[in-house]
């Protein structure tokens, strides 16, 4: 039987620091230490060259349970949707107006940190309600 393997979740972006800031906020992730022998990740990008200050970011699940989120900066623009995206989970077993308010609350609070709302896809025979949204950077992802 082959062992689980760990992911870690990689996002294309202009401005990694930013992004992934913006992720720790949505998540409750945190920004893991500086690598050793760097008091700040400023003391570390100072220690790089020019071209690759600020090339990258992440951040890390506390209890060290969901995959690492790593941000790389690249030269092009975000220009077609995503073909992957996270669904971030605040109603979990939540239905109806109970579902649609945790959702709406969430919204609030991420439109708050610089998220865009696109659409709210209301429950079917099949799915229960989502919102679609977009963080800093305009990757799509849904409170779901």
């Amino acid at each position: 039987m082959a062992s689980v393997k760990q992911v870690q979740v990689t996002f294309d972006c202009a401005e990694p620091e930013r992004v992934a800031r913006f992720w720790c906020e949505v998540l409750g992730y945190v920004v893991p230490s500086p690598p050793e022998g760097f008091a700040t990740w400023d003391d570390f990008n100072r220690s790089l060259p020019p071209e690759r200050r600020g090339s990258a970011f992440a951040c890390v699940d506390p209890s060290g349970v969901g995959p690492r989120l790593f941000f790389q900066r690249v030269p092009e623009g975000k220009v077609v949707k995503n073909r992957l995206h996270l669904d971030v989970r605040v109603g979990t077993g939540l239905v109806g107006e109970k579902r649609l308010a945790t959702l709406e609350a969430e919204c609030a609070r991420l439109v708050a940190l610089g998220a865009v709302r696109v659409q709210l896809l209301t429950a079917d025979d099949e799915n229960e309600s989502c919102i679609v949204m977009q963080d800093v950077e305009g990757n799509e992802f849904c409170l779901d």
